[in-house]
């Protein structure tokens, strides 16, 4: 099973996260990988260049990131990140919808030998402490929302009090309102 947390991010939660991650020798990748890629830090300085939506945090201290050649479809010729067998949090950046709402955002990791994934063993120990620290980070720095699966920023917060709406990413997704 794996560990998702939501949470929306407006652009300075977003500084904030990647100060507290800058701490950590983390990598960032897209979800496809193109074949030039140059991975860089996961650093505040590094946010412009970062991919649009969704990427990955490659622990890269702890062990390199598995890939696999895409060979069918729009992406043929591209790298897809396994991860599961690799030491990745993935995360869907908040970004906003046409009527100017903040949509969610989320982070996700495999750590558990599951038959579904088949991963035969469990994440290092080390990879583990580190997400289960930045999870922590969100949990106590966000604000809760109503519902309760979801983290609000700082930021993202004090936007909603100027009247921005919340809205969750899934289909036909419902509003969020924080608490606090």
């Amino acid at each position: 099973m794996a560990n998702i947390l939501q949470f929306f991010m407006a652009p300075d939660d977003e500084v904030a996260f990647f100060r507290f991650l800058e701490r950590h020798v983390l990598e960032v990748y897209p979800r496809r990988v193109p074949p030039d890629w140059v991975p860089f830090r996961a650093t505040p300085d590094n946010i412009p260049r970062l991919p649009e939506e969704d990427l990955y945090l490659v622990a890269s201290e702890i062990g390199p990131a598995m890939v696999d050649k895409v060979k069918r479809g729009p992406d043929k010729g591209f790298w897809r990140i396994d991860e599961v067998r690799s030491p990745v949090i993935f995360i869907e950046r908040s970004r906003r919808n046409e009527e100017g709402e903040l949509l969610s955002g989320k982070m996700w990791v495999e750590l558990e030998v599951t038959s579904q994934t088949g991963r035969r063993d469990a994440a290092p120990d080390k990879f583990r402490r580190l997400y289960l620290e930045v999870e922590e980070f969100v949990k106590k720095t966000f604000r809760r929302g109503d519902p309760k699966d979801f983290f609000v920023g700082n930021r993202a917060a004090r936007l909603f009090k100027e009247g921005l709406v919340l809205r969750d990413s899934a289909f036909r997704g419902g509003t969020v309102v924080p608490h606090k």
